[in-house]
């Protein structure tokens, strides 16, 4: 696998990072940047100049990995050729979150063939239920395959995001990878960091992923309860308050963050589903925890190559993340990229959403604050 860099910026335009001249050799380009940055349609042509013959995709970020470092207002893509790999891209549209998960089906079947070794996921991350989408992609496909990915971000705001695929990035897109061969290694980690704290409460009254109540009472009343003066700042403050969910009938634990809040039906609406009869604590940040997790996510990656260095790493961190530690962010990526390894280029994004395996084998999931990281190596 051989890989460049570039990074582009207001003041500066386009300029080379981990260069190797992949112009007429390059199949894909990630290109993660702010909504601001992307709703330039020049910005992917210039891209396409660069790279003719690749795949660009392009998703709207709360932020931009490079290396061991998080920017903003920039765009960061990275093109990738592979020798050994086969490459097959697969979109759709979305305008409503009911629709989540057959996306996920067309998706997941349009890649499906004996060859499919991994899936990797951008998605509008203002109009899709994450969950749905996930579960789309799980049920139609053929055999357990590692899918990863994220939801795309616009930094606090949640007004709207972008993807695209060989074309500029616009509202309502949900983009996958197939990737195809035996001589693709991939690695994929999850992990959060988050204390939970308050009573456990059920979800009495839920519908997908729209919450009413908790014990019978308002959700929303109660999480302004526990918000105290940052209920105001609403559904942004939500960010350093997720939930925990614990699902029905099982011990596994996932965690949700709020989209938005709908004060006529006293609602609150989460990035994936919040089934009736979990159980939910309220979550508050640990900032040693969360950068242990970044580094746990890390761990699990490199135990999922063996012995390898990966090529690449896509780390895909949560915005609520970014908000909590704050001036501390760059500790996450590079404790992350410490474990990874001096060799692998890192790039990436912050999100309003993550999608990977809990564990090794197991079928994908909708995360939110989490660091999720996914690790190629081609052998």
């Amino acid at each position: 696998m051989k890989i460049e860099q570039k990074l582009w910026s207001l003041k500066k335009g386009w300029t080379s990072v981990h260069q190797h001249s992949l112009k007429d050799k390059a199949q894909l380009v990630l290109a993660f940047g702010s909504r601001e940055a992307l709703s330039h349609s020049d910005r992917f042509f210039e891209l396409k100049s660069f790279y003719p013959h690749a795949h660009i995709l392009c998703s709207s970020t709360s932020g931009e990995i490079l290396g061991g470092k998080v920017l903003d207002e920039t765009i960061v893509a990275t093109a990738l050729y592979f020798e050994k790999t086969v490459l097959k891209v697969a979109h759709t549209e979305i305008s409503s979150m009911k629709d989540s998960y057959e996306k996920g089906v067309f998706l997941s079947k349009e890649l499906q063939q004996e060859d499919l070794v991994h899936v990797f996921v951008l998605s509008d991350g203002h109009v899709v239920n994450g969950s749905e989408l996930v579960k789309g992609l799980n049920d139609a496909s053929d055999k357990p395959i590692p899918i990863t990915g994220g939801l795309a971000g616009d930094g606090s705001l949640f007004q709207k995001t972008l993807v695209g695929v060989n074309e500029p990035a616009s509202e309502g897109k949900i983009v996958a990878i197939g990737f195809y061969g035996k001589n693709l290694k991939i690695g994929h980690g999850s992990k959060g960091g988050w204390d939970s704290f308050g009573p456990e409460r059920t979800v009495t009254r839920s519908e997908s992923n729209i919450l009413y109540e908790l014990d019978n009472q308002s959700a929303l009343e109660l999480y302004k309860k526990y918000l105290g003066s940052l209920a105001d700042e609403l559904p942004g403050s939500a960010l350093l308050f997720p939930l925990s969910i614990k699902l029905p009938g099982s011990n596994e634990v996932l965690v949700r963050t709020v989209l938005s809040i709908d004060e006529q039906n006293q609602s609150m609406i989460f990035a994936g589903d919040v089934p009736q009869g979990s159980q939910v604590q309220l979550m508050k940040a640990n900032f040693d925890r969360l950068i242990d997790g970044a580094i746990s996510a890390a761990d699990s990656c490199l135990s999922a190559l063996g012995s390898f260095t990966p090529d690449v790493a896509i780390l895909i961190s949560c915005v609520g993340r970014k908000l909590v530690l704050s001036h501390r962010i760059e500790e996450e990526i590079e404790e992350a990229k410490r474990i990874l390894g001096d060799t692998t280029v890192v790039t990436g994004f912050y999100s309003y959403g993550e999608i990977s395996p809990v564990i090794e084998a197991a079928k994908c999931e909708l995360h939110n604050q989490t660091m999720t990281i996914t690790a190629y190596r081609e052998d």
